[in-house]
């Protein structure tokens, strides 16, 4: 059983047992909760989520402040869906499951205007800043069209995650990350990849076997760490989940990071629940229930996590489960409003070969 330790805090957050062993945070308005999780024994575990953001705190890019296919598939014991297409059209991307990018990403070619899609890169029409998922910069404000000084911070298809962010990150704690806009044109912030979107670590699906789609909203991060970032599972079919591969991706401090989702109630809609919510609203950073994936050291974790801000049960049971011929250790569902284990805390389990799959029920 993991246990968690509050190693720094400039808020009283609440945080989460997520699994994992590298400390991650959650921020708004340059408030920073960092979180270590140990086992019973006290030994550190590799951490794979960061803990679920505040709600007391607003969305840090809703307000402007300027103008202007592998052959991997998911298996499972209790379903054999078929894969889903989006019912959003446009988000669910232009590469199969982790095959490609192909074509190079060239700075200073595309206008900050345009909006880069292709390539695993999907946009978010719904969020308001034309395709972005936010648009910031170092001094942490924000703006509604991508322009010069800013960074361009964008979504990549379900089992994505971007690739770019500047090396050089705010001294406060805030994270920002996404395409550099400079002189009118689009340049890379992180020059080691030449492509915008990269697969994660192919060890975890989530599988939908209630009868609506279920909008699982990652945040924006490194960025505004809004929950705009949209898998839709449809019903009766799966998803791949970005499996962040946390000993190489971006690190917060030094420190290694993963992917958060946020799962809204079955039924609603992406535009509805890939947002930043309000108080009560049961959607974004109220929704019922989170999801946290990362790899590192060989191994992958994945958890499902009480949200602080809600403390409703959702309209559907999920659990984790090994696909078949997949080693996993631990047990973690969430059913009838109680989680296994402590019956709160949420749980984690390993992944140690093969693939595992969030089973929603």
């Amino acid at each position: 059983m993991l246990s968690k330790i509050i190693l720094a805090s400039l808020a009283a957050a609440p945080v989460l047992a997520a699994p994992a062993g590298a400390h991650h945070h959650a921020r708004r308005d340059a408030v920073t909760t960092v979180v270590q999780y140990v086992t019973a024994g006290g030994s550190s575990a590799p951490a794979a989520s960061s803990a679920v953001s505040s709600a007391a705190s607003s969305p840090a890019a809703s307000s402007s402040k300027a103008s202007s296919s592998g052959s991997s598939s998911p298996s499972s014991s209790s379903a054999s869906p078929s894969s889903s297409s989006s019912s959003s059209s446009g988000i669910s991307g232009d590469l199969s499951a982790f095959s490609g990018p192909s074509s190079k990403f060239q700075d200073g070619t595309v206008r900050c205007s345009d909006f880069p899609s292709g390539q695993g890169v999907i946009p978010l029409s719904w969020v308001g800043f034309g395709g972005w998922a936010s648009i910031m910069s170092d001094d942490g404000s924000t703006a509604d069209s991508c322009q010069d000084g800013y960074y361009c911070s964008y979504a990549c298809q379900p089992g994505m995650s971007k690739t770019q962010w500047p090396s050089q990150q705010p001294s406060d704690g805030r994270s920002v990350g996404g395409l550099e806009c400079r002189n009118g044109y689009l340049y890379r912030t992180n020059s080691d990849s030449e492509y915008l979107c990269e697969w994660g670590q192919d060890s975890a699906y989530a599988v939908n076997n209630k009868g609506q789609d279920i909008a699982m909203c990652r945040t924006d991060y490194p960025g505004s760490e809004n929950m705009v970032i949209p898998t839709v599972v449809g019903a009766g079919s799966s998803q791949p989940v970005s499996v962040v591969k946390e000993d190489s991706y971006y690190k917060w401090g030094g420190k290694k990071t993963s992917a958060q989702y946020y799962v809204n109630n079955a039924g609603v809609g992406v535009e509805d629940g890939c947002v930043w919510g309000t108080d009560g609203s049961g959607v974004g950073n109220w929704a019922p229930v989170v999801l946290g994936s990362g790899y590192t050291d060989g191994k992958t974790y994945l958890s499902i996590i009480p949200n602080p801000n809600n403390s409703d049960a959702p309209n559907f049971n999920v659990k984790i489960e090994a696909a078949d011929g997949a080693s996993v250790s631990g047990e973690c569902k969430y059913e009838d409003g109680k989680y296994s284990g402590s019956g709160s805390d949420g749980c984690t389990v390993t992944v140690t070969s093969g693939t595992a799959n969030f089973v929603f029920y």
